[in-house]
């Protein structure tokens, strides 16, 4: 591994246009080395589109590249994301496993139109669609196609009046349970990482069981850094991982330039206390 474990650069959380980012994967990474980073995970949403070519790059600018993808989940109603780190890319197991994401994804972008046109928009899946790499849209694509089509003049529009947590697009896939995802992954010789724990909708008793029964299925990291955290929640996911024998990992969560508080190698190191998830390598 490149660095020290606590002061080396890692940034092992953060998206391109592969999913809902604006940069392409090359670019995700000199932007990443330009600032520092010395390892990163690329992890795209249910995705592994853009690893080859984040790979090239990572090669040419000498930075370390993780095997990496942001994984949607289910645990007692809830949404969660697990990020996968340092897989078997050739593994045929989690390769199936991500391309039945990739399907439950796709269906529910036409149900998102669906959804949409009862509202009176006009469908904009196709523009949507021609955003992607794969294809296969999220809720920000369709955000900038509502734009597009003149529907609303800005994506915080499209979200606040049809796309938000609650409005008439926010439509859920049948994405597997926690369980199911934590054992494919491990099968792919990968490290399961809960992403963002504060970012979820519960409160701090539900996500302290959340925690319990992720450490009980042999989840292996908390990632206790990501963009705009406040130190209190930081704190608490600190105490989470030692109270349950967890790593710690760190990540941006980078979607798009002009968000400094999501700005690629903009965390500070892990606390000391911890374990980093990268400490025996991927």
């Amino acid at each position: 591994m490149v660095g020290q474990p606590h002061t080396a650069k890692f940034d092992l959380h953060c998206h391109s246009n592969a999913s809902d980012g604006a940069l392409a994967p090359s670019e995700v990474v000199r932007r990443a080395a330009s600032r520092g980073v010395a390892t990163l995970a690329l992890t795209d949403h249910d995705t592994l589109a853009g690893l080859d070519e984040a790979k090239a790059v990572a090669v040419e600018v000498g930075i370390e590249l993780i095997p990496g993808v942001e994984i949607s989940c289910q645990w007692q109603q809830h949404t969660l994301h697990i990020v996968a780190l340092g897989f078997d890319i050739d593994c045929a197991s989690f390769l199936r496993a991500i391309e039945a994401q990739a399907q439950a994804r796709n269906k529910r972008a036409g149900l998102i139109d669906e959804a949409l046109q009862r509202k009176g928009c006009p469908s904009v899946l196709g523009q949507a669609r021609s955003m992607t790499r794969d294809g296969i849209p999220g809720r920000p694509h369709f955000a900038r196609a509502l734009v597009d089509a003149g529907c609303v003049r800005t994506e915080q529009q499209a979200f606040k009046r049809w796309l938000g947590a609650g409005k008439v697009g926010d439509i859920p896939a049948c994405w597997p349970e926690l369980a199911e995802v934590v054992r494919y992954i491990h099968a792919s010789g990968g490290v399961a990482v809960l992403a963002h724990p504060r970012k979820y909708r519960m409160s701090a008793t539900r996500l302290r069981k959340l925690v319990e029964e992720f450490a009980s299925l042999g989840g292996d990291a908390l990632e206790v850094l990501t963009g705009g955290q406040a130190p209190p929640d930081t704190e608490l996911l600190s105490d989470l991982c030692i109270k349950h024998g967890l790593r710690a990992s760190c990540g941006s969560d980078f979607h798009k330039p002009g968000q400094p508080w999501t700005e690629l190698g903009s965390l500070p190191p892990l606390p000391h206390r911890l374990t980093p998830v990268w400490v025996n390598g991927f």
